[in-house]
């Protein structure tokens, strides 16, 4: 089967480019199931039912979070109600709403996804490796996609290497740069450090430049708009033996 996991969206910019982009790379690849992660998908960051909504109906079956996923309080009851729009599986279970983990049943197989985030460079959270051991048995599937939400490039390789063969892939995210070393793990895990980023080109990250720049530059708090302008979609393409949960093939791609 063929999966697609597209990078950070940012913004109502990246919602709108990623409606273009989506349906019909759907159907010219003959895509199955569609992983995207949405937690800066609301302008200002964080998600909104709104921004999710926008989301699910452009094509997208199962929304993945990150360290912005409870920015806006107005999605916390949506965290409840939808399965599968996911925060990291290691926040806290007694403060935080929703879930880390989802199985999404297509009829002839069952594909688990969790989401997770990182604890170098973060706000620290529960132990994404454990918590992975947990959620990994306790869903069951053959097909199991994480998408590990880190800052570091070492903490994602190595949950790569921690769940080799255990997990049919490990997508990084959160950086909103895409890295060239997609791969296939010795034991069948598809791996890429991270997928990328949903949104302005010509921008820090999908911010205007003149504003990362002044925070850098001035060490003082800037309030960050969004940069408008020519966008990209990134994501990477998984082939999926449905027999083994092994990834067969992978191809990493930006559409402009």
């Amino acid at each position: 089967m063929r999966i697609l996991v597209i990078g950070d969206i940012v913004g109502s910019i990246g919602c709108r480019f990623l409606r273009k982009k989506l349906p019909p790379l759907k159907k010219a690849e003959g895509i199955d199931m569609v992983i995207a992660n949405g937690e800066n998908s609301a302008d200002g960051n964080g998600i909104t039912p709104s921004s999710a909504e926008y989301i699910f109906s452009s094509g997208v079956d199962v929304i993945t979070g990150g360290n912005h996923s409870f920015r806006r309080k107005e999605c916390y009851s949506l965290y409840d109600e939808n399965p599968f729009l996911l925060r990291p599986a290691n926040f806290p279970e007694e403060t935080t709403p929703g879930r880390g983990s989802t199985v999404f049943d297509m009829g002839r197989i069952q594909v688990g996804v969790i989401s997770l985030m990182g604890n170098m460079f973060m706000d620290l959270c529960d132990d994404p490796f454990r918590t992975a051991d947990r959620l990994i048995k306790k869903l069951g599937t053959r097909i199991t996609i994480v998408d590990f939400h880190a800052e570091a490039t070492a903490e994602k390789q190595a949950m790569c290497y921690y769940l080799d063969g255990r997990a049919s892939a490990v997508i990084g995210t959160h950086t909103h740069v895409q890295t060239a070393d997609e791969s296939i793990f010795e034991k069948g895990t598809g791996f890429i450090t991270d997928v990328g980023m949903t949104g302005t080109i010509r921008s820090v990250l999908g911010v205007k430049p003149e504003l990362s720049v002044r925070k850098f530059v001035g060490k003082l708090p800037v309030r960050f708009d969004l940069a408008e302008g020519d966008c990209k979609m990134d994501c990477l393409l998984l082939d999926i033996d449905e027999k083994s949960g092994r990834t067969a093939a992978l191809k990493r791609m930006e559409l402009r």
